[in-house]
């Protein structure tokens, strides 16, 4: 049935689903060639009486059962980042009980776990702080059994004179981890509060220091996670890597010729857009072990689109459409997010996104994606 859909202009269009779901694509083990993980959503517990300042409330079995979809393909599950609204809806509190409940999971399922160690008990102070901050948070993690994502952190930027004193402070982390961790660089489209940060605007000194850091320690160093959007700058940076320390692409623009590679090398991945694609993207990861990186292309470059327009400027908010293909998917059962980001695009946004994802086959039941995106224009007004 036609539903009819609002664009950018106020004017509505036509649109017809499809009616047939793309063919089932079957639960797998590891991959071989790459590590990939999804950086997975939070979901909220709608009936939660709360407001956006209150802490969230979480549905705890919903969220737990998005995981072990995503484990049955064989992704990994980077836990407790952006994707989770860490900062945006998620605090510490909160992302401390996420990581001991999905690091629990994770064990139980034999899935692999990183999960995000950042600073967001505070909102400034000093270094000392900072690092106390981070030393709590990968206390959590590391108890759990998980594997430590050092992220980016707000009070650091904002305390910061210069790289030195980013140098000081993962230094300091790094020589205290237990296991090898991963580096993560958000860049300011994701979180403008991250402005210049490894001390410095400009991005090939950026780029300097954040090096400064890894070739220091590059036993304590897994690898790194680049989320700046630029193709480029992600490639350079990962032929400068020490021998040993693994590029885990974060653009969600570029990442299927990223992870494809070239002569010189090639992206692993932990990407937000691998929530909504997760069997997709693993369907076409298992390709690419087979060696076959024309069938690769050929599954993922079509979903480029689709990423790129949830993570159209203001970057920050992507979680929203994440979120609405997840309940548009039938992972959940409303569209309520933590911190009520549900609100933070707009109806063109949510059209054009159901629009992309169904031409992709992404719903595993069609007919349910379309009469829940009819529930939700009739929400926002749209008459049959």
């Amino acid at each position: 049935m036609t539903l009819h859909l609002p664009g950018a202009d106020g004017t509505l269009r036509a649109y017809e689903p499809r009616t047939e779901p793309r063919a089932a694509l079957a639960p797998a083990g590891a991959f071989t060639s790459r590590t990939v993980f999804s950086a997975a959503h939070v979901v909220a517990d709608p009936f939660a009486d709360v407001s956006p300042d209150s802490p969230a409330a979480v549905d705890w079995d919903a969220t737990l059962a998005f995981r072990r979809h995503l484990w049955s393909h064989g992704l990994g599950v980077a836990e407790a980042m952006d994707t989770a609204q860490r900062g945006m809806g998620l605090d510490w509190a909160g992302a401390a009980e996420l990581i001991r409940r999905s690091a629990a999971e994770a064990k139980a399922a034999g899935g692999r776990i990183a999960c995000g160690v950042g600073t967001d008990q505070l909102t400034a102070g000093t270094l000392a702080e900072v690092r106390a901050a981070y030393e709590e948070q990968l206390a959590v993690v590391e108890e759990s059994g998980a594997q430590a994502v050092l992220m980016a952190s707000r009070a650091l930027a904002a305390t910061a004179r210069g790289p030195e004193d980013y140098l000081d402070v993962y230094g300091h982390l790094l020589r205290q981890t237990t296991e090898p961790v991963i580096l993560h660089w958000l860049g300011p489209m994701f979180d403008p509060a991250l402005e210049g940060y490894w001390g410095s605007a400009d991005l090939d000194a950026a780029t300097d220091t954040f090096l400064d850091v890894i070739a220091a320690h590059p036993d304590k160093v897994d690898g790194i996670k680049v989320s700046l959007l630029d193709a480029r700058r992600e490639v350079d940076l990962r032929r400068r890597l020490p021998k040993g320390v693994r590029c885990y692409t974060g653009d969600d623009f570029h990442y299927p010729e990223l992870i494809e590679g070239d002569e010189q090398g090639f992206s692993h991945a932990l990407l937000g857009i691998f929530d909504p694609l997760g069997p997709l993207a693993a369907e076409a990861v298992r390709v690419l072990d087979t060696g076959d990186t024309d069938g690769f292309r050929a599954l993922l470059d079509p979903t480029v689109e689709l990423s790129r327009h949830l993570f159209q400027t203001p970057t920050r908010f992507y979680k929203t459409g994440v979120v609405l293909l997840a309940w548009l998917a039938g992972h959940q059962s409303h569209f309520t997010m933590v911190g009520g980001l549900q609100s933070a695009r707009s109806l063109p946004h949510f059209a054009r996104a159901y629009e992309l994802a169904d031409t992709l086959g992404l719903f595993p039941d069609p007919k349910l994606a379309e009469d829940r995106m009819r529930t939700l224009l009739h929400l926002y007004g749209v008459t049959p």
